[in-house]
């Protein structure tokens, strides 16, 4: 008669034990459980991630950011996502080459007191970063590109305050000429209420520059170009970036003019048409009316307009910038740790079910 197998001849026995078995069970259920009790919520913290990715392209008109069509610029630099505007940052100037925003009456109907915070900004490498001491003791202001004053909430606040938004910027055009411009930017968004899309940085185009510091090069020339589109207006503001002892005379000019200077095309999704037309912008905020229309100033037909960017570089470049690490938050003012406390909670009440169904397993 043949003897009965001990229950110990089970391999799985061998291996765990009882309790052994009970856990393993247990790990196997656990698939089950995230399917039976925490999809929704599973889906809730993808769809979360996939917003914040989604909302650096905001900032850019029709989610196209502006490129770099001349190719020694893309030598070291970097595509920064913060919150309220986005950066390519040159490792080679240590400045920005381009900072992208989009007013609207929303956002600037926020009103955040000004906190200064000049940092380094920790996501360039240290090699390429420009410093605090780079600009201690130069004659030159920290000039914000991305202004302080356009920020919907605190963390946007303090990412404009980041040394990757700023430019060495003389004093006579950072706060005076620089300020006046910014302030007739946003009055076209809150007087006339419309969106209006700004690219500004700086213009390097002496056959020998200066620098400050440890390598952070002084730009010739400050410029905005923006774009209305309800209006379909255009134009950039162009103001040197001397040291003077009088204010700098501001030029405005077409697109087409602007992306010849920088060799970057900074609208890809306007046409040569739009770029080349050319608007009488205010250069203070006090000659913005309401229901005034923009006078339009002229037609540019010798510039060279920058070429077409092709889909598949756009999509590239866009992936970039949704990779690139920025803490997102929306234009109405809430900050950042509102998600993640969102997050959080998903997060702890997913665990804690996990918990609660392992326990029933094992007893």
């Amino acid at each position: 008669m043949a003897k009965k197998k001990s229950s110990s001849s089970n391999p799985l026995s061998q291996l765990f034990g009882q309790n052994g078995i009970k856990v393993l069970l247990g790990l196997v259920a656990t698939g089950s459980f995230a399917i039976a009790f925490g999809q929704e919520k599973i889906q809730q913290l993808v769809s979360m991630s996939s917003s914040s990715n989604s909302a650096c392209l905001d900032q850019f008109y029709r989610e196209v950011p502006p490129y770099l069509v001349r190719d020694s610029l893309h030598k070291n630099s970097f595509p920064l996502c913060f919150n309220g505007f986005n950066v390519m940052y040159s490792g080679i100037s240590k400045t920005p080459l381009w900072v992208a925003e989009s007013l609207t009456p929303v956002r600037l109907s926020q009103k955040i007191p000004r906190e200064d915070n000049f940092h380094e900004e920790t996501r360039v490498p240290s090699e390429y970063r420009a410093t605090l001491a780079d600009y201690k003791a130069t004659g030159y202001d920290r000039g914000h590109m991305a202004p302080n004053a356009d920020m919907p909430n605190k963390a946007a606040q303090l990412d404009s305050f980041s040394l990757a938004n700023m430019v060495p910027q003389a004093p006579k055009n950072n706060q005076q000429v620089w300020r006046e411009l910014e302030e007739a930017t946003r009055a076209l968004v809150t007087k006339q209420k419309q969106d209006v899309y700004v690219v500004t940085g700086p213009v390097y185009s002496a056959k020998k520059l200066k620098t400050i510091g440890k390598g952070v090069i002084v730009p010739t020339a400050t410029y905005k170009a923006i774009y209305l589109p309800k209006k379909g207006v255009a134009g950039v503001y162009y103001a040197d970036n001397t040291l003077r002892d009088t204010a700098p005379t501001v030029k405005i000019m077409s697109i087409c003019a602007l992306e010849e200077l920088t060799g970057i095309n900074v609208f890809p999704e306007l046409t040569e048409d739009q770029k080349r037309n050319t608007y009488r912008l205010p250069l203070k905020a006090t000659q913005v009316k309401q229901n005034q229309e923009i006078a339009y100033l002229h037609w540019d037909a010798e510039s060279s307009c920058a070429d077409e960017v092709s889909p598949d570089k756009i999509t590239a470049l866009q992936k970039e910038f949704k990779s690139s690490g920025g803490r997102i938050t929306s234009d109405t003012g809430s900050d950042a740790s509102n998600n993640n406390s969102s997050q959080d909670a998903i997060l702890k009440q997913l665990i804690e079910e996990l918990l609660q169904y392992l326990l029933q397993i094992l007893k």
